[in-house]
């Protein structure tokens, strides 16, 4: 039995536990809440039994053998290295951390200490990823690659009224492209690798974070196009188009639907029904723990640092910058 802590008492960590409930051999035993009052609170609504409002108490307990950290993106490093520098395995909310520094960091200290990282990116986990993945050499040569993630975020009204909402703050390393762009640049390399040259253009609200942005990776006989916002919303699919066929995507971040139409006018679903979308990325990261391998290969350790890295070139590019980053 894995015994889970969690940081976070949101909807997040309403999905985390209600899918923990789920699964056989793991449970939550612990969470940690700044107040006592709401520690409290949320452990009573999810039987919870033990309680924290400090995290170094909960890192140094015996009442947990792993973390799932769901805080504000600036905290994942900090609060990842003290779990693991405390023999904790950390299962961390995408994205990992708030730049490439950050995370070479966080992978370290995760061999320091014999313990498993990895970054909860659900749709790397998915299996109608992998059947995406097979597709492809139906289609094959493939030529160009579209994904699309945008949606109107409620949060964006709150921030023109004057309010500073966290979604749009730098000091919480917040955005589209972290919230969002992940769930597009981390299939992009999983399915086409490494690119050889990247350019990023976006929107730059004045807070100082980017409200949407689209991002061109290029490789040698391929263009991948990536457009997220937070700032207005589209029902566009994500298509990878070859020159047998395209591929059609129903939500990049879910891959719930997934047609494949070939160009003999073949068209057929290649996905099937998906279990509860965090249970996959949980199983992976339990499966790393009792294997021993201390990482799991649908996500390496140097895959998570290539997809920081990508993501913090990105950045520089809309001239993103975070207090993490000076």
């Amino acid at each position: 039995m894995i015994r889970f802590g969690i940081i976070g008492t949101n909807f997040i960590t309403d999905w985390f536990i209600e899918t923990i409930n789920q699964l056989d051999d793991v449970e939550v035993t612990a969470l940690y809440s700044r107040t006592d009052s709401r520690a409290n609170e949320y452990a009573t609504s999810h039987s919870i039994l033990h309680t924290f409002t400090s995290l170094e108490e909960m890192a140094k307990s015996d009442v947990i053998d792993a973390i799932y950290i769901a805080s504000p993106n600036s905290l994942h490093a900090e609060q990842s290295i003290l779990f693991m520098q405390h023999g904790k395995h950390v299962l961390c909310e995408k994205p990992l951390a708030s730049n490439v520094q950050e995370v070479t960091r966080m992978v370290d200290v995760a061999k320091e200490n014999q313990v498993v990282l990895l970054e909860a990116l659900r749709n790397l986990f998915m299996p109608n990823l992998g059947r995406i993945q097979q597709a492809m050499e139906r289609i094959a040569p493939v030529r160009r690659a579209v994904f699309n993630k945008s949606q109107y975020s409620s949060r964006y009204d709150l921030y023109k009224q004057g309010k500073n909402p966290n979604t749009f703050n730098p000091d919480f390393s917040n955005g589209s492209l972290m919230d969002l762009g992940v769930y597009l640049l981390g299939p992009a390399l999983k399915l086409f690798g490494q690119p050889n040259d990247v350019q990023a253009s976006g929107v730059k609200l004045e807070s100082g974070v980017d409200g949407s942005g689209t991002v061109i990776l290029s490789y040698d006989d391929l263009d991948v196009v990536v457009m997220h916002s937070k700032i207005h919303a589209t029902s566009a699919p994500s298509e990878i188009i070859g020159e047998k066929g395209r591929i059609i995507i129903d939500d990049i971040a879910t891959c719930n639907e997934v047609r494949l139409e070939l160009r003999d006018g073949t068209s057929e679903i290649i996905s099937d029904a998906q279990n509860a979308p965090m249970s996959y990325e949980i199983e992976a990261f339990v499966r790393a723990i009792e294997a021993g391998t201390l990482e799991n290969g649908a996500h390496s350790a140097d895959d998570m640092v290539r997809l920081a890295d990508l993501m913090t070139t990105v950045r520089k590019q809309v001239s993103v910058i975070y207090p993490a980053d000076k």
